[in-house]
């Protein structure tokens, strides 16, 4: 999912958490202090201060928990876990066929990773939380005795399945399908029970209100549609111009720019459609990276391998309003990045690396920071 790695480069970031700590009284000062409740664990994010945003779909809200890991890495080496998800497997008391990473997210100061992890494959499964530290350890974060706060999100679907046979799902599910931290705001993607059912919402952090979301309209070329109840897969903002923009991947494969400005409470807004990358396919995890003075974006999809794109003509790109037929491509061009290969999440580890996880060929998971293409 969608990441904290928003401003053009991991330093940059850094110098943004710094500034923000400045003119912050204290992240944490409207926090409660007991247990964090999850009824089930999505999408992770980190924000200032090592508070960390986890996704509780199933109850479409946002937890933000206090994690207490601030301490500044130093000399760290690149971090490689072979078989993660075996190894999280053994520390939860179970095989791995019965767990699930949701989620993977990398916390810029201790560049320690967490993991959002399912326990059990049905409806009861349970959420876990695990940090795997710099030195490859693994450890369960527990919840129990915790600064947290909490943001109900509005006008979220309804949990109770609808359609039948293999096409039967459960829009809560999809409550939340990324977020972000970015310019003192939780930035949030995926459905509402409006008629425009795609949204993106904007929510202040500290948390204090949370108000209706921002619906979203996309011209989708490969359908040759509008379409306003896609959910976003994966998001990053970033400046266009001198605009800070939200650049959300859909399936099937459009890239589409909204700005952040827009999303206000009850608003519907357009996106402009800058890229057709390929139907038959869902994006998974996308970022931002600096390199030789040039800008990139970074997207991992389901079956189109990790895209590399760049953005130097992002601000003049032309609107796609046509359709875009057979799987054909249109707009910002891309490279395969070919030894990326079964990458399904990947977040900024360091000035050179991205930390990725990724299936090998024996269908184990990999945990393991490469340098950036």
């Amino acid at each position: 999912m969608a990441r904290i790695s928003l401003c053009i480069g991991f330093i940059l970031f850094a110098l943004t958490c710094s500034v923000q700590n400045v003119f912050a009284t204290n992240w944490t000062a409207d926090m409660k202090e007991g247990k964090a409740t999850l009824q089930s664990a999505g999408p992770l994010a980190f924000g200032p201060d090592g508070i960390l945003l986890i996704a509780d779909t199933k109850a479409a809200a946002i937890v933000a928990v206090a994690t207490g890991d601030t301490k500044a890495a130093a000399n760290v080496k690149p971090l490689k876990v072979e078989a993660i998800n075996e190894k999280v497997a053994a520390l939860l008391g179970t095989t791995a066929d019965q767990i699930l990473i949701q989620d993977m997210v990398v916390n810029p100061l201790s560049r320690n990773a967490y993991l959002a992890v399912s326990r059990g494959r049905g409806p009861d499964a349970a959420p876990v939380l695990v940090r795997v530290k710099v030195d490859g350890q693994l450890e369960v974060v527990a919840l129990d005795k915790v600064k947290f706060s909490r943001a109900e999100l509005p006008n979220a679907p309804a949990d109770a399945p609808v359609g039948e046979g293999n096409r039967q799902s459960n829009p809560r599910r999809e409550s939340i399908t990324d977020l972000a931290f970015t310019e003192g705001r939780v930035l949030v993607a995926g459905l509402s029970n409006e008629e425009f059912a795609s949204t993106l919402r904007s929510i202040p952090f500290p948390f204090k209100e949370v108000t209706t979301p921002t619906s979203v309209e996309i011209y989708h070329g490969a359908h040759g549609r509008f379409e306003t109840r896609a959910p976003v897969r994966t998001f990053v903002s970033y400046n266009v111009g001198k605009e800070t923009q939200v650049l959300a991947a859909y399936t099937c494969t459009p890239l589409v720019q909204f700005p952040l400005s827009d999303l206000k409470p009850g608003a519907k807004i357009k996106g402009k459609t800058i890229a057709e990358l390929g139907n038959r396919n869902r994006p998974l995890d996308m970022l931002v990276y600096e390199q030789n003075g040039k800008t990139y974006l970074l997207l991992t999809n389901s079956s189109r391998g990790v895209m590399k794109i760049s953005t130097d003509n992002m601000a003049g790109a032309e609107s796609i309003v046509a359709p875009v037929p057979d799987g054909n491509t249109k707009g910002l061009g891309y490279e395969t990045i070919a030894d990326w290969k079964g990458v399904d999440q990947m977040d900024r580890f360091d000035s050179k690396h991205v930390l990725v996880l990724r299936r090998n060929e024996g269908g184990a998971l990999n945990l393991e920071a490469l340098p950036l293409p």
